[in-house]
């Protein structure tokens, strides 16, 4: 007997609109159940997962989608203070960006990313893509408890 999946919040981190637009879409086309807040950079990120105003009753994310190039307070920057945090560090946090640098990759998994995906440009295959991250994280993976 398969035990159905406990819907977690995921936090996106992204200033891309047309970006959102697909995640959200994607999340739709596959009825994934997960609850999705976005933050448009490191800062609003930050002040959502300490939950400071305006964003006091923000739920604890159980999954982190996190790009790399943001304004006020990047991405790796933001992946630095989510992981010295001994608050926040056990959200697992999957770096989804448009970079296939490899210093990117490096010093994601440097500052401790649980994954690193690159973001394909055809909506088709972005699709596809966030359909693995959260079949993998929620259904695969076990995560912490809150």
């Amino acid at each position: 007997m398969t035990q159905e999946p406990v819907p977690i919040d995921i936090l996106l981190v992204e200033d891309d609109p047309g970006d959102v637009l697909m995640t959200r879409e994607a999340f739709a086309h596959h009825k994934i159940r997960n609850p999705l807040h976005v933050a448009e950079d490191g800062v609003e990120a930050l002040r959502f997962l300490k939950r400071e105003e305006p964003f006091g009753a923000a739920p604890r994310p159980g999954l982190i989608l996190l790009d790399l190039n943001l304004p006020r307070k990047d991405g790796r920057e933001l992946l630095g203070e989510i992981k010295q945090d001994p608050g926040l560090r056990t959200i697992p946090v999957v770096v989804l960006t448009t970079s296939e640098a490899e210093e990117d990759i490096l010093r994601s998994y440097e500052l401790h990313a649980n994954a690193y995906v690159t973001k394909p440009v055809d909506f088709e295959k972005f699709v596809e893509v966030v359909r693995k991250i959260d079949d993998f994280w929620v259904t695969v993976v076990q995560l912490p408890h809150r």
